[in-house]
């Protein structure tokens, strides 16, 4: 089973994930939190291997709540939950490592396949969602293009086209069938390129490279 806690400040949406999520079969919500500070105390108390957090809250946010999460030994994966529209605080929760973005109004196999997608180590969960995030977010913030490009230039030719397919929003099977790979070899190449480069995610790897072009 996969131990699920949700964040959100409104019940009415926690309900609506929580049913969503029990009735797959396979997930289990251990908790859930209203403010940021009581997602960060029940993950303490039920460890779960997912979040689904909501972007804003009362008190602590969504971005800070993720930032305390991450200095857990095998932090949980975070998944934000937004309305992209009216959220600031988007890329500063990619910058920290949050595993990847849901519109609320998401439907709910994709909620579900997110979810185990998360839990199995993926990272970028809905990659047109994700790409919309990194472009509308990335302009705001100014980024040395060439320190992004040096940091990229440590990965060997093979390392380097299954980054580029990774922030293309590929997965691993589709970036094994584009390469002729097996998808062993391309999660090898990516734990090592994620390794070189010092990042916690595929998420990670999306904003790298949109910073180096």
């Amino acid at each position: 089973m996969i131990r699920v806690l949700i964040a959100d400040d409104e019940a009415l949406v926690r309900t609506g994930l929580r049913m969503i999520l029990q009735a797959a079969g396979d997930v289990e919500v251990v908790a859930e939190a209203a403010t940021g500070a009581e997602a960060v105390a029940e993950a303490t108390r039920f460890r779960p291997q997912v979040i689904l957090m909501d972007v804003r809250m009362p008190g602590m946010d969504g971005v800070t709540a993720l930032s305390e999460l991450n200095r857990f030994p095998g932090p949980p994966k975070v998944i934000m939950l937004t309305t992209f529209d009216r959220d600031e605080y988007v890329y500063g929760a990619l910058r920290a490592g949050a595993a990847g973005f849901l519109l609320k109004d998401t439907a709910p196999r994709d909620l579900i396949a997110a979810v185990r997608a998360v839990a199995a180590g993926s990272a970028i969960l809905s990659p047109t969602v994700t790409r919309r995030v990194i472009d509308a977010f990335a302009a705001r913030e100014a980024v040395d293009v060439r320190a992004a490009r040096a940091r990229l230039s440590v990965l060997t030719g093979r390392e380097g086209q299954v980054v580029q397919a990774v922030a293309r929003g590929l997965s691993n099977g589709e970036i094994a069938r584009e390469l002729a790979m097996s998808e062993t070899t391309v999660k090898a190449h990516v734990s090592r390129a994620l390794a070189k480069l010092g990042l916690a995610n595929r998420v990670q790897i999306a904003l790298l490279v949109r910073d180096a072009r």
